[in-house]
């Protein structure tokens, strides 16, 4: 046994019934579980956090099926790397000796450029591979949609406490070295909660605490000596940007808190871990919609300027862009109520069902919409001073409904004040 082997390697299941999580893929009668068991794989796009099992999953699906297993990282890998391995597999699958098309996976498949992701097309229309892409950002906006329409897409969670208990238990139950020793659990609370639901910071930390525990006759695990570890050597907890989701949470909380200072902290920590800064540029201009929304409307064009200017200039210039952005996006006004509006209509869609649009709203673009009375009496609000008319425009059922409520700002309170008085004019 290779003892410089990470526990988290050790640990990589083999099989289905050693993966630990994603029961709703896996389960029986789950969609990919009958995929294996049929041995009809398609190409498919797992779409996850780091941690819970996308590339163990696409190995455990190339062994079961007893398909041939490619791999590219896009953080390394080249359009010409992309050819010479559709090359290797195109060969492979002429074999007379091929059980299944060989699998090609490709690691953080949203940071191949559009160039390398075209060039993945041909082999997946003819079938020459399988391809599986595994990503933690959203493949509607980093895949292209070529690609995106031969792919289904597998949505994997963070592993819930019940699944990060089995897994410590196999680990120090199962594993070589582990089972030598004898491992007491007090409390697994600060455990889980660092791990944050990944199987990898899990094993990392168990790894931990067992290592600085050479000489002493049990390894003991509890909440304080999980946070004691953890603050002696956070590089075994944090490395390349392992709290991902927890960094950006605080980023876009000091902007929504107005707090310039902490803004710039966070970002600066993404910068440092090696974070996609296409990714902290989306999440300033969701924030401008969400947070700053109409108290300052420039918000959302200086943010979508960023994102603009970003894929322009490039890194590392790119991070005084962000720098820009987020201390005029944290001293701004704030407003959610376009947020708040949008969230109130969705939920009276929900409750309310798909409500008739009143006949004069409706477009009567043939004579027989006309005679059913479509679009009569419908007033032009351009012809009226002001530009607007009193008329309904929401359903029947809804005519009293309100779903924007201004906020306490002056963008807002002049656009309520506008309204009003064109309302009373009229």
């Amino acid at each position: 046994m290779n003892l410089n082997i990470p526990l988290a390697e050790r640990m990589r299941p083999r099989s289905l019934d050693d993966y630990i999580g994603q029961k709703h893929l896996v389960g029986e009668g789950a969609v990919l579980r009958q995929m294996i068991e049929t041995g009809r794989i398609n190409s498919f796009i797992l779409w996850g956090p780091p941690g819970v099992g996308k590339t163990t999953l696409a190995r455990i699906i190339a062994e079961q099926t007893e398909a041939t297993f490619h791999t590219l990282s896009a953080v390394t890998s080249g359009v010409k790397d992309v050819r010479e391995v559709i090359e290797r597999c195109t060969a492979e699958s002429r074999s007379v000796f091929a059980k299944s098309r060989p699998i090609l996976f490709i690691d953080e498949i949203h940071r191949f450029n559009k160039s390398q992701q075209d060039s993945l097309l041909g082999a997946v229309e003819r079938g020459v591979i399988t391809l599986i892409g595994a990503t933690t950002e959203n493949p509607s906006f980093e895949v292209i949609r070529p690609l995106l329409s031969r792919s289904q897409v597998y949505v994997l969670k963070h592993l819930d406490e019940s699944d990060l208990q089995t897994l410590l238990e196999r680990a120090i139950s199962n594993d070589e070295l582990l089972k030598k020793r004898t491992f007491i659990v007090e409390s697994t609370k600060a455990l889980f909660r660092f791990s944050g639901g990944d199987a990898r910071k899990l094993l990392n930390i168990i790894d931990l605490i067992e290592q600085s525990t050479p000489n002493a006759e049990s390894v003991v695990i509890n909440d304080q000596i999980v946070v004691n570890r953890l603050q002696e050597s956070p590089a075994a907890y944090d490395r390349n940007g392992e709290m991902h989701y927890d960094i950006i949470s605080a980023f876009i909380k000091s902007i929504r808190g107005s707090d310039p200072d902490a803004a710039v902290y966070w970002l600066a920590r993404m910068i440092a871990g090696g974070e996609d800064p296409a990714f902290i540029a989306r999440r300033l201009v969701i924030s401008a919609a969400e947070d700053i929304g109409l108290a300052n409307p420039n918000a959302l064009l200086l943010a979508n300027a960023t994102f603009d200017a970003l894929q322009k200039i490039g890194w590392p210039e790119g991070r005084i862009i962000l720098s820009e952005c987020a201390i005029y996006l944290a001293t701004s006004p704030k407003s959610n109520s376009a947020y708040k509006a949008i969230n109130q209509a969705l939920e009276c869609v929900n409750v309310d069902g798909d409500q008739p649009v009143p006949l004069h709203l409706r477009n009567a673009p043939t004579k027989l919409m006309k005679n059913l009375g479509y679009s009569e009496g419908y007033k032009y609000a351009h012809d009226y001073e002001s530009n607007f008319v009193q008329q309904q425009y929401l359903p029947d059922s809804l005519v009293n409904a309100k779903f924007w409520n201004p906020g306490n700002n002056q963008s807002e309170l002049k656009m309520s004040q506008r309204m009003e008085e064109i309302r009373r004019k009229n």
